[in-house]
Order: structure tokens, then sequence, then C-alpha cells
């Protein structure tokens, strides 16, 4: 992860700045931007992605959404893989996935690349739980 600003930005304000490529989280007051996804590291997310989905999404137990952007309690992120319960998934008033997610996700799944330091992906990972655990199960 890069820190792009230290900038005293609101997280309404930042919410209001164009998407970068690849994304920049906010956390902490700090914009901070995910490194750019490479092959192993893509073709991990696709194939975990697609094996939560393929046992979990059929019988409504869970859903994973790759790079999705998660917003709550003064954060906004965007995992490498969010995975929510279904009735916690966003629904718009037709019943479909809502467009923007204001929750944490259940499971906040990142893929550890090769020039990432484990200790400042675990501390990120720790900056995506939500105020109590939550299990699929």
């Amino acid at each position: 992860m890069v820190q792009l600003s230290r900038l005293s930005l609101t997280l309404e304000e930042f919410l209001k700045l164009p998407e970068t490529k690849p994304a920049s989280e906010f956390i902490d007051g700090q914009i901070i931007q995910k490194p750019m996804p490479q092959g192993k590291h893509s073709t991990i997310q696709g194939d975990l992605g697609a094996t939560i989905n393929q046992v979990l999404k059929p019988q409504h137990i869970a859903r994973a959404f790759p790079e999705l952007r998660c917003t709550f309690a003064g954060r906004s992120i965007v995992p490498d893989l969010a995975v929510f319960t279904w009735e916690r998934i966003p629904r718009d008033k037709t019943g479909k996935v809502a467009s923007t997610f204001t929750l944490a996700p259940d499971w906040t799944i990142e893929i550890l690349s090769p020039d990432q330091s484990q200790t400042k992906v675990v501390l990120h990972i720790l900056h995506c739980l939500p105020t109590e655990p939550r299990w699929v199960g």
C-alpha cells in the first residue's frame, strides 16, 4: 500500500474525489493507494472469489465481491475480496444488489503481494474489522 496523502480531509470529501486505479482507501484520515495487482495476485483473487461464490451463493449464505468499496465507521476501504452474508447484502428498491455499500464486510480478504509487508497488510485488515466479529456459517 502506498500512502498518498496526509491532507486533512473528511470522509465525505474523500468520497467526492475521482476514483483512482488502483483504488485509494481512506483510513484514519489518510488516503492510501492500493498496489496494482499483478498476475499471481489476480489469479488468486479470481479463483478464491469464484470458489466462495460457487459454494455459498447458490444456498443464499454469502457472496464475495472483488474490489468493492465499503464505507463504514469513518473509513472507506476496497478489500481484494469483501464477503457479505446474504441477509446483509445491501439491496436497492428493486431487490438487486445496491451500488453503494455503507457497512463493514463479514469477511475482509487481502491477498499479500510479493512487495507488500505482512505487518502492513495485517494492520490494514485490522482497520477493516467491524466493531463486532461476524462469521459465515
